[in-house]
């Protein structure tokens, strides 16, 4: 069995699509995943399959849609590939939280980084924004937050297609 975590989009922001943790794990499990496990409330699953990736976003999406009547949208990746998002996250990143705030945007497939990174914009001397496997790290300079540009990103078409974490 491989492990997974699927982070899903959209839920419990706002007061909108709220969904127990202890729902969605017993929902998961109902389903014939393992090892099922949530952290903090924003969508983060950890689970087992056989399955790959895709058919995993396929069957999750198509469940919770039907479960919880939303319109569901997950990001499903392996270990390895968490692991290659961490190690391969620019030189520093993460190392200053009292200087930066840092995020990273998950790509859902087809979506690339170098497609995302031509619509995701950074305001010189406030944001930067590094392509990653699967993923954009995106840093904002805390002294200027009021000026980044990472909220913008919600109201673009490309939005849809990512689910972002704080990289904590």
């Amino acid at each position: 069995m491989n492990r997974y975590v699927i982070l899903l989009r959209g839920i419990n922001v706002g007061g909108n699509n709220i969904i127990k943790m202890s729902a969605l794990k017993a929902c998961l499990e109902q389903a014939g995943f393992v090892d099922v496990s949530t952290y903090i409330a924003s969508g983060n699953v950890f689970v087992s399959s056989d399955e790959k990736a895709p058919a995993i976003v396929t069957r999750v999406e198509k469940l919770l849609a039907k479960t919880f009547a939303y319109d569901a949208s997950v990001v499903v990746r392996s270990k390895a590939q968490m692991q290659a998002t961490i190690l391969k996250a620019p030189p520093g990143f993460g190392r200053q939280p009292a200087k930066f705030r840092y995020d990273c945007l998950f790509l859902k497939e087809p979506l690339t980084a170098a497609a995302a990174l031509k619509s995701v914009t950074a305001k010189a001397g406030v944001d930067t924004v590094h392509a990653g496997p699967g993923a954009l790290y995106f840093s904002r300079l805390v002294a200027r937050i009021t000026q980044t540009q990472l909220g913008k990103i919600v109201g673009t078409p490309i939005y849809k297609q990512m689910t972002i974490r704080n990289w904590n």
